[in-house]
């Protein structure tokens, strides 16, 4: 009972800890306060053909999104709440470990079977309106490989978490600094170890817009060796721009698609790019997640220590390789309940770093341009519905990005777009 109280106190802490720094750290407002409103309005911007086929669209792929959404949020809830998880991993043989990891193999391999024809169903729509290049064979590699990857991480977490509880009563401790640690190792390896799974880089080629996008990130005070772009042709046709990593390991990142736009657009979406490198959002959005894995970890913790789920699970305890299922059940439950707060927090970080291109780039016509361009090639819900905008978006909509880049102009005295 003593360590249970700790935990408790731990959890009250820390959670008061995260909702203090998320509050204070992420820019709520993007632009300064006074700058006039411009209400969002796809109709100004896109036309009536437009928004018809991105309704269109949204609508061919909602079906499948939210049946495999609910199909994901089911299973999670049956390894919860059943004995079903247990029974998979008392028929893997062998030590302890074994059986956590085999446990979490099948497991995953069920779930992702059940899902596989409803990943079919929305890759098929993908090819319809044009975004996907792919083949068969290409599109099933690629899932089976982010499949792996994912659960080989998920395998060695359920057994990290094992191991401590079978060694320490308060587990809940070093698996805390656990996950922070995990956090950040992830986030900092994965643009040289996961990123190349995927994609091919090289460096983008020599000539006016590789000097030209250099100079501006001088200008801007990023350190910036250079920039790389990602064979993402083979896989689609969308147009995307990202930056990953931290230190030694961050990059910008282009897909080679986006080389076919104006170059002026390509400065501007790189310009967005350099706000996140130069807010450091890469790494304080790993802080921040590594104190909210840990915050998790206390709470799992919690969970587990009541007697009632583990009996519903039929898991005598978390150092039971049984506890594999209840364990994978509770972090997908928890990763689908923090998944609005973290879009909540995203879209103002996106709207902030588009703050950032239009200071630096003092363009806000180009990016207009540059929004409706990315919105019509890559199909972009104008006007996402209440839930759907809280449950996916991770970004502003693209009538919002243009309307803050209008108040930018009217706040700034440039011509408005």
């Amino acid at each position: 009972m003593r360590g249970v109280r700790a935990a408790w106190a731990a959890l009250v802490v820390l959670g008061l800890a995260l909702a203090g720094i998320v509050a204070v750290t992420t820019p709520w407002r993007a632009l300064p306060p006074g700058a006039p409103e411009v209400a969002a309005d796809p109709a100004r911007d896109f036309t009536a053909a437009d928004i018809a086929r991105s309704q269109a669209f949204d609508a061919a792929l909602s079906a499948p999104a939210y049946l495999s959404l609910a199909l994901g949020l089911v299973f999670a809830v049956v390894l919860v709440a059943t004995p079903f998880g247990a029974r998979v991993v008392r028929r893997v043989p062998g030590p302890w470990w074994v059986k956590a990891v085999g446990g979490v193999v099948a497991l995953t391999v069920v779930v992702e079977l059940l899902r596989w024809p409803l990943g079919v169903w929305s890759e098929t729509y993908l090819r319809e309106y044009g975004l996907s290049t792919q083949t068969w064979l290409s599109w099933s590699v690629d899932r089976l490989k982010n499949t792996a990857v994912s659960t080989l991480l998920t395998a060695l977490m359920v057994v990290v978490l094992i191991a401590l509880a079978r060694r320490f009563a308060r587990w809940w401790i070093p698996a805390a600094l656990g996950a922070f640690a995990l956090t950040l190792a992830a986030s900092f390896v994965y643009p040289v170890v996961v990123e190349p799974i995927f994609n091919d880089f090289r460096p983008m080629q020599a000539g006016r817009l590789r000097d030209d996008l250099l100079a501006m990130a001088g200008r801007d005070g990023v350190p910036v060796d250079d920039v790389l772009v990602a064979d993402a042709s083979r896989r689609t046709t969308a147009l995307n721009a990202y930056v990953s990593g931290f230190g030694a390991t961050r990059r910008i990142v282009v897909y080679d698609t986006l080389l076919k736009a104006p170059e002026n657009e390509i400065e501007l979406i790189v310009a967005h790019e350099l706000g996140h490198a130069e807010r450091d959002d890469v790494l304080s959005g790993t802080l921040i997640g590594g104190l909210g894995a840990a915050w998790g970890v206390i709470l799992l913790y919690l969970v587990t220590s009541a007697g009632a789920p583990r009996r519903r699970a039929a898991v005598p305890s978390i150092a039971d390789p049984r506890a594999v299922g209840l364990l994978m059940g509770l972090m997908s439950l928890a990763a689908f309940l923090s998944g609005p707060g973290q879009n909540l927090v995203s879209r103002h970080i996106e709207a902030r770093a588009d703050v950032h291109a239009l200071d630096l780039t003092r363009d806000p016509g180009t990016f207009v341009a540059m929004q409706r361009r990315l919105a019509l090639t890559n199909i972009a819900d104008l006007d996402p519905d209440p839930f759907e905008y809280l449950l996916y978006s991770s970004h502003p909509t693209a009538p919002q990005r243009i309307a803050a880049a209008r108040s930018w102009a009217l706040r700034d005295r440039v011509p408005e777009p």
